[in-house]
């Protein structure tokens, strides 16, 4: 039978667990990241447990949450309404506590929610709620989001996530990768180049923001460990960023609504009305 294990170690910690095997681990206190994802019993995610033990890190693996940025910003700042705002990298949801909201078995399902408070009001002058839902079903994993501007002014976000898969690194040079993309995004300059459609893994490091896609998924296949990963999304998501690093058994597959700097210029940025709210999605699929 589906269940939830709720459990008590450094952090509060949930597992969904289907009957076929497949598993998905969040912690809430954390981010409300997905530390786990496996199907049949194969570990799909990559995990750095020394970083998540650390609280005073950011978490390098599971699927860490990105809002209201995704990426960075010039000097960390953005100007809104004349007053200037810092902001880090990838935002603050991954940082600070969420809170569990529902749970059930029918189907399998976790909801987790962040509102704003004292520290997000500092850098981002909104009133807002937002609220995931881990939905495991068989070999899928489905986040189903929904954001809420409680502000009486219209509030501009980005979202995604940052996704770490595992990949041995002597492995990664036969992943077979299928992104819909013909463009690709430098993250020093802004400046757009030509995607060839695969990735030069002698590289010290893969960072690309693939743009302008011309699809709803994009798939990596990993031949070694006999694994095809598909990534869908729903229409407000509209970069995909491949990040890998050389000597690390991770590659990173990141489905995000807007590219870097959005609160500054405005590309692809999504801005919800006074009492408006969004519901979207993205889902992770292994065959």
């Amino acid at each position: 039978m589906p269940q939830i294990i709720a459990e008590t170690n450094q952090y509060q910690t949930y597992t969904l667990q289907g009957d076929d095997g497949s598993q998905c681990v969040v912690i809430p206190e954390r981010g409300g990241i997905v530390t786990e994802w496996r199907v049949g019993g194969q570990e799909v995610g990559y995990l750095d447990r020394d970083r998540l033990r650390d609280p005073s890190l950011s978490v390098r693996g599971g699927i860490p949450i990105l809002f209201p940025i995704c990426g960075n910003l010039p000097n960390n700042t953005y100007t809104l309404g004349g007053e200037t705002y810092e902001l880090v990298q990838h935002g603050f949801a991954r940082s600070l506590p969420w809170t569990v909201v529902s749970q059930g078995t029918d189907p399998l399902h976790l909801s987790v929610q962040l509102t704003s408070n004292d520290t997000t009001r500092a850098v981002y002058p909104f009133e807002f709620t937002v609220t995931y839902t881990y939905v495991l079903q068989g070999s899928t994993l489905e986040i189903q989001q929904r954001y809420e501007n409680h502000s009486d002014r219209p509030m501009p976000f980005a979202a995604g996530f940052h996704p770490y898969f595992a990949v041995a690194d002597g492995d990664k040079p036969n992943l077979g990768v299928e992104i819909p993309a013909s463009q690709w995004q430098t993250k020093e300059t802004g400046e757009f180049k030509s995607f060839g459609g695969s990735f030069d893994f002698s590289q010290p490091e893969i960072d690309m923001a693939l743009r302008f896609l011309t699809a709803p998924s994009a798939v990596v296949t990993d031949p070694a460990r006999s694994l095809r990963l598909t990534v869908a999304y729903d229409d407000p998501f509209k970069t995909l960023v491949f990040w890998a690093v050389a000597g690390q058994d991770f590659y990173c597959l990141e489905p995000w609504t807007a590219p870097r700097n959005a609160l500054n210029t405005g590309e692809d940025l999504l801005t919800l009305e006074p009492g408006g709210s969004l519901e979207t999605w993205v889902r992770f699929m292994v065959g």
